[in-house]
């Protein structure tokens, strides 16, 4: 029964991976797909208004 101990964390790991990719994918668009590119769109005005330059962090 060894085994059935080693391989319960990887095979819940995995499903919990599984569902996690899931509610992402299906959380892309719908209802809020507007108000976030709006929010992109407004950012990148804000961004050009000032002269700069967009930049990302952590890069």
């Amino acid at each position: 029964m060894d085994y059935v101990a080693a391989l319960f964390p990887p095979a819940l790991m995995a499903v919990a991976f599984t569902a996690l990719i899931v509610v992402m994918v299906k959380s892309q668009g719908g209802q809020n797909k507007a108000k976030e590119d709006a929010a992109v769109d407004a950012a990148f005005a804000e961004s050009a208004a000032s002269g700069q330059e967009p930049t990302t962090r952590g890069a």
